[in-house]
């Protein structure tokens, strides 16, 4: 007795297509995005730390009162771009005593033995909040302070903070530079994933048309399907990226300091939506090419 071998043929459904490709394309390229997002996170971070470790030395006139002193420290405390931590504003006061003595210590020469007297002046060193931290800015707050009753005089590292303002513009240019062109090559990398996976599905939606189903109905389903496969992707390269995260946060000492978990989150979130955006986006646009090409041209 022969037994005949059946091949059964699965029907195509309409808006399907070789899904595991373009979700794992577009893990990919999302993952890409998401790890250079992280890299402009951590060295925006690292530019604000070393801004606000910035000091600034405000010397105080030598025949100034304790009351008056008491007074000149509230003013500070009051003044809008004095930088806070734990709600408290960024002041300390070294006295001209505790001053020579960190002197004396670091020379080893007694200077107040041979002078007769100590020269140095009671002081303030204050931290500055990271968006005053340019020249005009500085240079305000350098004049406002001065124009305290008893304060002689404002000091900080200008060639530094020139220093470090443009550094961090050219990095800053040269990163918006390359996080446009990457956006650029992953959109283009997305859409024509897409477009060949749509390219089996062609003449399942010439059929559709010919039977009398609308637009709207024909690409619902791949647009819905297109969406949720971004969003996979995008799940998909989060968790990538979290992995890689906690990896060089037990292999790279005090890195968490650089990271902030809502900006992190913020980032996360965008790459699903740009994920289940862009997969939409490619999708409207393959399929609505496919719905305008002749018979002739769809082989």
């Amino acid at each position: 007795m022969e037994v005949k071998e059946v091949k059964i043929r699965k029907k195509k459904k309409l808006g399907s297509y070789p899904y595991v490709s373009v979700v794992f394309s577009i893990s990919l390229a999302l993952f890409v995005i998401g790890l250079f997002g992280l890299l402009i996170l951590h060295a925006n971070r690292l530019t604000q730390i070393i801004k606000e470790n910035i000091e600034i030395q405000v010397y105080l006139n030598h025949t100034i009162s304790e009351n008056d002193r008491i007074k000149i420290q509230k003013t500070l405390a009051n003044k809008e771009y004095i930088a806070l931590s734990n709600e408290q504003p960024q002041i300390s006061f070294i006295s001209k005593e505790e001053a020579a003595e960190d002197f004396i210590e670091e020379t080893g020469e007694d200077f107040i033995q041979f002078l007769g007297e100590n020269p140095l002046r009671d002081a303030y060193i204050i931290n500055i909040k990271p968006e005053y931290y340019e020249g005009q800015e500085l240079q305000k707050i350098k004049l406002d302070i001065e124009r305290i009753s008893g304060v002689f005089e404002v000091i900080y590292v200008e060639s530094l903070i020139n220093s470090i303002n443009k550094n961090v513009a050219k990095i800053s240019i040269v990163l918006v530079s390359f996080a446009v062109l990457l956006i650029i090559v992953v959109a283009i990398l997305i859409n024509n994933t897409i477009r060949l996976a749509l390219f089996s599905q062609r003449f399942l939606i010439r059929s559709m048309q010919l039977v009398g189903a609308t637009r709207r109905f024909i690409q619902k389903p791949f647009l819905l399907r297109s969406f949720f496969h971004g969003l996979l992707g995008g799940i998909f390269a989060s968790l990538l990226l979290l992995l890689i995260l906690n990896y060089a946060n037990q292999q790279i000492e005090d890195i968490e300091a650089l990271q902030e978990p809502l900006k992190i989150i913020i980032l996360l979130t965008g790459l699903l939506l740009m994920g289940g955006f862009m997969g939409f986006l490619s999708t409207y646009r393959a399929v609505k090419k496919y719905l305008k090409m002749s018979l002739d041209e769809l082989y």
